[in-house]
């Protein structure tokens, strides 16, 4: 008998095959592929280092945001690491090698949660609650890296929103208690 995490994953795999398979033959358009891959690719880690060094510029106490916004960063990788590597859910790409198209080459083989989205929403939020100017750019980012990982055959969508909900909590918990 398989461990429970996993028999909620064999269900929620089959409820989401479908919509994933469709979204993945849009990867057939190349224009729209070619955009899932660059936000995918700024996602990885660029854009969020890019912030996390520019905050001295962004903000007066930008020296302590370094810091905040680093560590936080690093404690949800520690915990997402964690999740992915117990829960061991594999890629759609993997799961159905005949009906979902991979977009672009994965660094694993598991896909729970989206640490990609993860990152987007835990910096979306800290940029909202010190620098809102910048949401109009870290929104409509964030929201395309999220589709990305679907998109690119690398996610479910139920890992987006797993990764998700665990970006807002350590953010919601870094302005908690780092203000």
């Amino acid at each position: 008998m398989r461990p429970r995490p996993l028999v909620v994953f064999d269900r929620l795999d089959l409820l989401e095959w479908q919509l994933c398979q469709r979204v993945t033959r849009l990867n057939l358009f190349r224009p729209w592929r070619i955009t899932l891959q660059a936000a995918s690719r700024l996602g990885d880690w660029p854009i969020w280092v890019l912030l996390i060094a520019a905050q001295p510029w962004l903000q007066p106490d930008g020296a302590w945001r370094i810091m905040q916004y680093s560590s936080i960063a690093l404690a949800a990788m520690a915990v997402y690491r964690l999740i992915k590597t117990r829960l061991c859910r594999e890629r759609p790409f993997i799961t159905y090698l005949d009906g979902v198209h991979c977009g672009e080459p994965a660094r694993d083989r598991y896909s729970f949660p989206s640490g990609h989205t993860m990152h987007a929403v835990l910096f979306s939020v800290l940029v909202a609650a010190h620098t809102p100017w910048l949401l109009p750019i870290v929104l409509p980012l964030a929201l395309l890296i999220a589709i990305s990982r679907v998109g690119l055959g690398l996610h479910y969508i139920s890992d987006v929103i797993a990764g998700g909900a665990i970006g807002y909590g350590f953010a919601f918990l870094s302005l908690y208690w780092m203000g």
